[in-house]
Parts: structure tokens; C-alpha cells; sequence
């Protein structure tokens, strides 16, 4: 049975990128990876809306938000981490690590945190060095007020961190024009690649804060890697095939158009989430995010049961729940290289999956209820 993967990462790779990368090796200190390196360069400021630094580093999205820690923060400084679910407990978990003064806000699983409780934290703590914020929580497919919360500490010395890891590219996130100073996403998301790349943008309030931050750096040392990417080189060796399908993944989405790529994002959320609600199901996520679906089961109903019936019947890999929530949900991803037919795929077979399972379901009428919302697209 041919597999297939509706995770919220990695991500299906496009056969285009594919063949990019099986090209033959190039050196990293080439004219020619330079060139790809540009290339690369200016589309990420593209995709991400700024005249910022983007930078790229080999590692998963979690290096690039140590690197940030490591390379903007000082032991002792004050961090108001925004908290309600596994990635926001992260970055708090992360900050403690290098010393910092946490101040958690935190939030029910599923729940938006109300922007109320952030201004309250930030209120309190006026001497905040940093405000951590997910924009897309994959845990429980939560979308977090990110545009609310920078209004918060516009013109203030607070720096805002993003973790966009499932939303950039999923729906515009103008970096500039909301005033982040640290945008974090990777790879093997939205950007249709294998694991393995992070990226982040800096601002300038960033890197003037790098002045006086007193973490230890040397592999996450962002400023040497600012000053050799300047140059389209990085300061340690790069995942240089990544880097080969990122030119080849952002020529995709330009070809597609920016605007248009957050259009097929917000369908495709819409119609799953049409679809689980026609089968009798809930969205867990109080403000759904357009990168991922996380079902509430129905009371009698095993979501991880669901979960792993896809994955060992129908050769399917979406996402359970995690922690408290395993088996009270799971979830479906819409980020990346994903499109109407997919949707109608994986809610088929989640409709067989509850059959075999002996869960109460109509059969197509998920399906339908998924078509009528794409069948919207202009």
C-alpha cells in the first residue's frame, strides 16, 4: 500500500525538490554553492517580509531557538514565556537552562492565551528582556495572538521571539511590519524539505542586544554566522543538499505566489476541520491555526486507537496527541506540500479507520462535507 504523510513534520518533500537534491555534491566553498546560498538568502526574506538578517543554520528549529537564547540573553535576565502546550513549555524549559528568570504565563492545552494575561506578565515584570511566543502551537493546533502580543512591546527594550516553526509560510507573518526581532521556522514544515535546517530572523534591536548578552556561544555563535553569510558562506560546514532544495522549494512557492499559498493553507484548514465536525468530532483548538487540525474524540473513542489504525491498515502517518491529551486527540497537518486531494484522502480514511474501530460514522459524509468547502476555491 503506497504510504503517505500527513504530519505536522516532517512534511511531504516535492518531487521537484527531490530531484534537486540528488544532484551531485557540491563544495560549500564554491562560487557555485555561493550563488545557491543568495538565492537562498533573498527568498527567505521574501517569505519571511523582511529587510531583516535571515540566517540559516544545520539543525532543527529548536538550534535556532537556542541560538537565539544563547546569543541575545544574559543568566538572570527576566523572560516572559507564553505557555500552553509542548513548544511553548520548551522554550521556558530552555531559557531556565541558561539561567534565566522565567515568568510563565500560562494556559490551558487548547485554549488561546488571552492577550490580557500577556500585557498583565509584561506589566509586572517591566524589565523583560525577552517575550517568547509560538504563533502555531502543533501540540494542540492552536493559533496564538503573535500580532496582540507585539503591539505589547513595540518601542519597549522587550525583545519578541517567535517560534513560527508550523506557520510561516502557512499564513502571512510580516515580520517588519509587526516589529519581531527573532522569527525561528524549519525545514521540514511549511518549506517542503527533509529535517534539518533552521532559520531565524534578526532585527536590529537583536543584534544590538547581543552587545551585553553574556551566554556562552560557539556553534550557535549568531554573529559569526551573520558576518560569514553576509558573504553567502556560513561559518561551519552546511547541510549543503538542504540548501540545494531550499533554492528549489522557495522557486515553488514564488511560482505559486505568496498570497496564494496562504489562500490553499486556509482552504485546506477549513475544509478538515469541516470534515471532523461532520463525523461527529471536535476541534480541540479554541483559535485553530490553518497549519494543522487536532481532533477531540468523542467520548467512547480512542484517538490514539485512530491514530494508529491509519498508520499500521492504511500506511498513513498523521499525529497523536501528546502528554495529558494522547488519545483524547490526534492530529491532521495542511502545511506544506499538501493539497485539496489530500484532505479528501486522509478524512476517507479516517472515516474507514472509526468503521473498522466500530465508532459510530456516516460514511462520506466527512468526504462531503470537505468537498463542498474546496470546492469554494475561486
Amino acid at each position: 500500500m503506497k504510504y503517505r504523510l500527513l504530519s505536522p513534520g516532517p512534511t511531504p518533500v516535492p518531487e521537484r525538490v527531490l530531484l534537486a537534491m540528488a544532484q551531485p555534491m557540491l563544495h560549500h566553498r564554491t562560487p557555485a554553492f555561493e550563488k545557491v546560498f543568495e538565492e537562498c538568502r533573498v527568498g527567505l526574506q521574501w517569505l519571511y517580509q523582511t529587510k531583516n538578517d535571515v540566517l540559516m543554520l544545520a539543525s532543527s528549529g529548536t538550534g535556532a531557538f537556542e541560538s537565539a537564547i544563547a546569543s541575545f540573553l544574559s543568566p538572570t535576565d527576566t523572560v516572559v514565556a507564553v505557555t500552553n502546550g509542548k513548544f511553548g513549555e520548551r522554550w521556558a524549559k530552555m531559557a531556565k537552562a541558561y539561567g534565566c528568570n522565567v515568568v510563565e504565563v500560562k494556559t490551558e492545552w487548547g485554549k488561546t492565551t488571552p492577550v490580557a494575561d500577556i500585557k498583565a506578565a509584561l506589566d509586572k515584570n517591566p524589565g523583560a528582556k525577552a517575550l517568547f511566543i509560538v504563533a502555531s502551537e502543533s501540540s494542540t493546533g492552536v493559533r496564538q495572538p503573535v500580532e496582540e502580543a507585539a503591539k505589547l512591546v513595540k518601542g519597549k527594550d522587550t525583545l519578541l521571539f517567535v517560534d513560527a516553526i508550523t506557520a510561516l509560510g502557512v499564513w502571512s507573518i510580516p515580520t517588519d511590519e509587526l516589529g519581531i526581532d527573532v522569527l525561528v521556522t524549519g525545514s521540514q514544515k511549511a518549506l517542503m524539505l527533509p529535517p534539518g535546517l533552521a532559520f531565524l530572523s534578526v532585527s536590529d534591536k537583536a543584534w544590538k542586544a547581543m552587545e551585553t548578552a553574556k551566554n556562552p556561544r560557539f556553534y550557535f555563535d549568531l554573529r559569526r554566522e551573520r558576518d560569514n553569510q553576509k558573504k553567502n558562506q556560513t561559518a561551519f560546514t552546511p547541510a549543503v543538499s538542504l540548501v540545494i532544495g531550499l533554492a528549489e522549494s522557495l522557486k515553488m512557492m514564488k511560482e505559486e505566489g505568496l498570497q496564494n499559498v496562504f489562500a490553499r493553507h486556509e482552504r485546506m484548514a477549513r475544509a478538515t476541520r469541516a470534515a471532523v465536525q461532520a463525523l461527529g468530532m471536535g476541534v480541540f483548538a479554541e483559535t485553530p491555526a490553518q497549519s494543522i487540525t487536532s481532533v477531540a474524540v468523542p467520548s467512547g473513542c480512542d484517538g490514539e486507537a485512530i491514530y494508529k489504525a491509519l498508520r499500521d491498515k492504511y500506511n498513513m502517518t498523521i499525529a497523536g496527541g501528546q502528554d495529558h491529551v494522547k488519545g483524547k486527540i490526534f492530529r491532521i497537518a495542511h502545511l506544506g506540500y499538501y493539497d485539496d486531494l489530500d484532505i479528501l484522502t486522509v478524512t476517507a480514511a479516517v472515516e474507514m479507520a472509526c468503521a473498522d474501530l466500530k465508532y459510530p460514522v456516516e460514511l462520506g459524509k466527512g468526504v462531503a462535507a470537505a468537498q463542498r468547502v474546496l470546492l469554494e476555491r475561486p
